[in-house]
């Protein structure tokens, strides 16, 4: 298993190595913040999924970590003589300072608790950003510019691009590290028993402290790449929403596996990328995959990967190709049917159509998926829900066929 492992990272990083140079340059963008959101989500797993301590607050991390990047880069086109590929360490160092100042608080309470002060202290920043002007620059945020170093200009997305990729590499790679050492063992016992750790002889707030501590700075390294790639940044980056982000995108990739959030991170940051362009309703698409994950998938994407490793030995790979393809092909037909149906809405509730009613007349035609469709018409509802319905009744087919498969090899 752990030479499986192995060749799949390996064949992964020779893909993130050297195709790239033959993508668009949105592309390599779209990859730049999949590699941040990436070490972002393993960051944060260190913190939820190893040690157990669920932190609503985790963006606080990552917008220090970006903030401090920036005023070194400023600091650098001021002074010079500190070579821009190092900066990042600037906000790893920022990350992890404040890390020791929030974790020492939070780490007094565990579970809800827990989660509560890390949300709050996350808030706190964030209402007092816009103040402090000569830090965060105001509503203006602060920018700042890649200087050239060690023969590379960083004007390009394609240096950025392997300036971002080395850093979220090495830092995965450092995170994977802490996981085997004594101290990343103990987190399993701070996730499972903490009373037990105490009883041994271990001070539980300083392992929760170190843990916590470690995490943020990590973050604060995503932080610092993100400042590197956009050369700017804004309190926004406190907010709310980039908290829960990185908790939806680390539980869809499954937050019980150490690779598993940055799967989770990468697959929904593309998915943003791809879809964001194509509708406003994208964030609903997003939890309702979140919400479907977390009901028949609850151990996230990974698990599919573990699901193929179990079985295996039991079915040949056609087989278990046949059962997933099935799977697959269910779920499409109903997200068919559910974005036709959602996109429809979209339209016909808004605004601009329903100022086009008028009583007694025909509703006029609607302009979707190069259809002209019009949607007084009952067909035009029922085509979708068919699909869904149909989706659902060939995804439940396959699973009671997978289920005789099982039924049948056990007896």
């Amino acid at each position: 298993m752990k030479s499986i492992h192995a060749t799949t990272l390996l064949a992964l990083l020779t893909l993130l190595l050297f195709v790239p140079p033959y993508l668009p340059t949105t592309l390599v963008n779209a990859g730049i913040q999949m590699l941040i959101a990436a070490l972002f989500a393993t960051a944060f797993n260190v913190l939820a999924g190893q040690g157990g301590m669920l932190s609503f607050g985790h963006s606080a991390y990552f917008a220090i970590g970006t903030f401090a990047t920036i005023h070194a880069m400023n600091a650098v086109e001021a002074i010079a003589g500190f070579p821009t590929p190092l900066l990042p360490l600037a906000g790893f160092v920022g990350g992890g300072l404040l890390g020791v100042a929030a974790g020492w608080f939070s780490t007094q309470r565990s579970g809800v608790y827990f989660a509560m002060v890390t949300l709050a202290l996350a808030e706190l920043l964030h209402a007092l950003a816009p103040h402090l002007s000569g830090i965060f620059g105001g509503e203006g945020g602060v920018s700042a510019m890649r200087m050239p170093a060690w023969g590379l200009t960083f004007g390009s997305s394609i240096e950025v691009y392997y300036l971002t990729l080395f850093w979220s590499a090495l830092g995965i790679a450092l995170l994977y590290y802490f996981t085997r050492t004594p101290l990343g063992r103990l987190c399993e016992g701070l996730r499972e028993n903490t009373h037990r750790l105490g009883f041994l002889g271990y001070d539980v707030h300083r392992l929760r402290l170190m843990v916590f501590t470690i995490s943020a700075a990590f973050s604060g390294l995503a932080g610092a790449l993100l400042a590197m790639s956009n050369e700017a940044a804004n309190y926004v980056l406190f907010d709310m929403n980039l908290s829960a982000q990185v908790v939806l995108n680390a539980y869809i990739g499954g937050i019980g596996a150490f690779f598993g959030p940055a799967l989770g991170a990468a697959v929904m940051t593309f998915f943003g990328y791809a879809v964001s362009d194509l509708t406003r309703t994208w964030l609903l698409y997003q939890g309702v995959i979140f919400v479907l994950v977390m009901m028949f998938m609850p151990a996230g994407l990974f698990s599919i990967g573990r699901w193929w490793r179990t079985h295996r030995d039991r079915h040949s790979p056609g087989r278990l190709g046949e059962v997933f393809a099935g799977w697959a092909c269910g779920c499409l037909l109903a997200a068919a049917g559910l974005v036709f149906l959602v996109e429809m809405l979209a339209v016909v509730l808004a605004q601009d159509y329903q100022s086009l009613l008028v009583a007694g007349q025909p509703w006029p035609a609607v302009a979707l998926f190069g259809l002209s469709l019009r949607p007084g018409q009952f067909l035009v509802w029922l085509a979708p829900l068919l699909l869904i319905a149909l989706g659902v009744a060939w995804v439940l087919w396959v699973g009671r066929r997978w289920a005789a498969l099982r039924e049948e090899y056990a007896s």
